[in-house]
């Protein structure tokens, strides 16, 4: 089967174990360290619907995750997961999967957290708070104006655009430019978080390190796709 859940995030707490680390010119010492871990809640997902490159034009497994009241759904949605035997879900999402892992697939199979047994690390894709506007400072760092005298309530202003009626002679601004906008409420993807535990009974899974998003936020967590070289040389 894919490794590859939906979930939510619960919070971030840390652990605490003997570890040894290096302090100094090369000092090896043993002591208390703790890490920051964020708590990720996934599974149980069901599989609600198997798509094959016969009839699709791929292979490919969708995922329901969630329980919601009947009323809160859509007939469509309803009809849809009752076929694969399950009651209404929140968030459906699809997995690429090979043609091996599309034969061991059936409709209503249940998937925990017991497949990441073995994954060193994963990478989690969710939705990161939304901040509504900003300013070009808050939301790309940008210094502001200077704050003394012939500076007239524009400490905050991004400064010039960048006109170019002088090189292309058209008169407007370069596109693309970091300006004031929304800021936030973006979909990003954390990779190669390594995998500290896993807790079969509850279906949670420990990562080290912080998830984008808000406690509650829905989270897709997938086997890490490539490692970064220091992880690799581990």
């Amino acid at each position: 089967m894919p490794k590859a859940l939906i979930g939510k995030k619960i919070g971030m707490t840390r652990l605490f174990g003997e570890k040894d680390r290096y302090v100094g010119a090369g000092d090896k010492v043993n002591m208390l360290v703790n890490d920051p871990v964020t708590v990720l809640e996934v599974g149980p997902c069901f599989v609600s619907q198997i798509k094959t490159e016969e009839v699709d034009g791929y292979n490919a497994l969708q995922l329901a995750f969630g329980d919601i009241k009947g009323r809160n759904s859509t007939m469509q949605l309803i009809g849809h997961d009752a076929k694969a035997g399950v009651t209404p879900k929140r968030v459906h999402r699809e997995v690429r999967v090979s043609s091996d892992e599309l034969g061991e697939a059936e409709l209503g199979k249940a998937l925990n957290v017991e497949i990441f047994e073995g994954v060193a690390y994963v990478d989690v894709i969710a939705t990161s708070k939304g901040k509504g506007t900003a300013g070009p400072m808050k939301r790309w760092g940008f210094k502001g104006q200077q704050a003394t005298h012939g500076v007239e309530r524009k400490h905050r202003s991004p400064g010039s655009v960048g006109g170019r009626s002088s090189n292309l002679g058209t008169g407007k601004p370069k596109k693309g430019g970091k300006k004031a906008g929304q800021m936030g409420n973006k979909q990003i993807t954390v990779r190669s978080l390594e995998v500290v535990g896993i807790d079969k009974e509850k279906n949670l899974l420990l990562v080290k390190g912080s998830v984008p998003g808000a406690n509650q936020g829905m989270v897709y967590v997938r086997e890490a796709i490539r490692l970064f070289k220091r992880k690799v040389a581990k």
